[in-house]
């Protein structure tokens, strides 16, 4: 590696412990130095050469550290990763980007201003999944394709208790939670829509947040649909794809998450190798030759992000994730909340 770039962890809650301080701590050209954590040292077991900070302030203060990475409740985002940019810092954001188009754009505007790299944290551009989903829209294998279907479904019956993301407020909900995923693998697919229609709504007794969405984003010859619930015990396909020639369809998860949980990481052997089991099936005609069977799953890798990431800091490379396609996504649940709200389609 050309240089160590010193970061810092603006927290260590679910985002920080399970993703950002195993991918960084496994790329050799990030040094994770510093972690906020406002009332324990939970990070230090795990990394006990970070030190803890009790303050986003202390990492602003600091002149070694050259990027800070902006994991804190969604609320926060924009003011974190201003300030961060402010003084000098590249920033990373955890998705959702920003709770509104508006913030993302002045964002946008700063970081260009301070000449500093400013991303989003779009990991699932990178679930093997979604790769290999990528290819088969690249090499058109089912023709042209009319129909994509996407799902990202959960079984949670209950409200959990004291945390930020089942109370009402700015970027909270399973819209900008989950659907900030999967609206980002839709523009990266196919682009802005030229409308969107959505249905959003509480489905849990109890809730106070959105726990369910049916997004269409709504192309020219392309139905594009964005599915998400709480309230799915048994989950069907993850993708389904139609098209003039034939289908693709893929279940199952990425593996890389649950194997962050327990502990794994990037440079394990076999990282983010798919389940046999789980690889898509197929059913397409090609070249006047009917094809029928599996697709092995491309193997993920999150790591991939933090590469770009380090490369457009050390040697000035263009970044995967631009900071403005999550504004894009940000304007597309803007859409998507005001169709659910007003009950029309929305021209974007």
């Amino acid at each position: 590696m050309e240089k160590t770039l010193n970061v810092a962890l603006a927290a260590y809650g679910m985002s920080g412990e399970v993703f950002h301080a195993p991918l960084l701590t496994s790329h050799p050209g990030f040094k994770l130095t510093k972690v906020v954590e406002r009332r324990s040292n939970k990070s230090s077991a795990a990394y006990p050469f970070v030190e803890v900070v009790r303050s986003f302030d202390e990492l602003l203060a600091d002149p070694a550290i050259e990027v800070i990475v902006v994991n804190t409740p969604n609320s926060l985002h924009y003011e974190q990763a201003s300030k961060a940019l402010t003084a000098g810092k590249h920033v990373i954001v955890e998705k959702p980007f920003t709770v509104n188009s508006q913030e993302a754009k002045e964002l946008i505007a700063l970081a260009a201003k301070q000449a500093k790299v400013l991303s989003v944290f779009q990991n699932r551009r990178w679930d093997g999944d979604f790769l290999t989903v990528k290819q088969v829209v690249a090499n058109k294998l089912l023709g042209q394709l009319v129909d994509f279907e996407a799902h990202y479904d959960r079984f949670r019956n209950y409200v959990e208790a004291d945390t930020w993301k089942e109370e009402t407020g700015p970027g909270s909900g399973i819209l900008y939670n989950l659907g900030s995923h999967m609206i980002d693998q839709a523009l990266v697919l196919f682009g802005m829509p030229r409308s969107v229609t959505a249905d959003i709504r509480i489905q849990r007794p109890g809730g106070k947040i959105d726990d369910s969405y049916d997004i269409r984003m709504n192309y020219d010859d392309l139905r594009v649909t964005l599915k998400s619930s709480y309230l799915v015990r048994e989950p069907g396909p993850r993708y389904m794809l139609h098209g003039t020639q034939g289908t693709f369809m893929k279940y199952g998860l990425d593996p890389q998450e649950d194997a962050l949980k327990v502990g794994g990481k990037p440079t394990d052997k076999n990282w983010g190798v798919d389940s046999k089991s789980f690889w898509g099936t197929i059913n397409t005609q090609i070249n006047n030759l009917h094809l029928t069977g599996q697709i092995e799953t491309l193997p993920g890798n999150y790591l991939q992000y933090y590469e770009s990431v380090y490369q457009a800091i050390a040697s000035g490379k263009p970044l995967a994730v631009q900071a403005q396609e999550s504004m894009q996504g940000i304007q597309i649940i803007e859409a998507a909340m005001e169709s659910s709200r007003t009950q029309q389609t929305i021209v974007v």
